[in-house]
């Protein structure tokens, strides 16, 4: 059904959906002419802002009314044209292609996932290299080092005590020595 063209609200629409969608911009319609306080300046401006922010309003029929609610702000709320936001539309009218356009746009190069992902495992590898290096040739202790560094601590203690030891017992004798005389 899709492929028929499909009149509503004197509008002739490419689909089914489209028609269905213009009606209910028509009821959203309906319903803010009916609740709005036209003369409150803020509060039109807010919902048309509101509005447009929304995209709420995508057919032509939604369309016309943002367009009257613009001039209504301009025309009767004072506003400036540069106060009011000007109506974005999501549809091209020309589909004509110009061929300097054609030539103009070149596809862009567009890097791999995959060299991505092999360029951030290298600096990963690298990095990890490097951290292995820093904490074998660092003095400090860590995992890869810790037993070494405390036999050597333990080992410069030992040779220490045994060291005053030795003086201990060479102080002894000199006072057995100096005693004993």
């Amino acid at each position: 059904m899709d492929s028929e063209r499909i009149t509503a609200l004197g509008y002739e629409f490419a689909s089914l959906d489209d028609a269905i969608l213009a009606q209910s911009e028509k009821k959203k319609i309906d319903f803010i002419k009916e609740n709005l306080d036209r003369g409150d300046a803020d509060t039109v401006k807010a919902l048309y802002d509101k509005a447009i922010e929304g995209e709420y309003f995508k057919t032509p029929v939604g369309i016309v009314f943002l367009s009257e609610m613009r001039e209504y702000l301009i025309d009767t709320l004072d506003f400036t044209e540069d106060e009011v936001r000007a109506i974005p539309l999501k549809v091209r009218y020309d589909n004509k292609k110009t061929p300097s356009a054609e030539t103009k746009k070149k596809p862009k190069e567009k890097v791999g996932p995959l060299f991505v992902s092999v360029i951030l495992n290298i600096a990963l590898l690298i990095g990890v290299i490097i951290m292995f290096w820093i904490a074998l040739h660092t003095e400090q202790p860590n995992i890869l080092n810790y037993e070494t560094a405390i036999t050597n601590r333990y080992a410069a203690w030992e040779q220490d005590l045994t060291e005053r030891e030795r003086a201990v017992k060479e102080a002894e004798r000199n006072l057995e020595q100096i005693s004993g005389d």
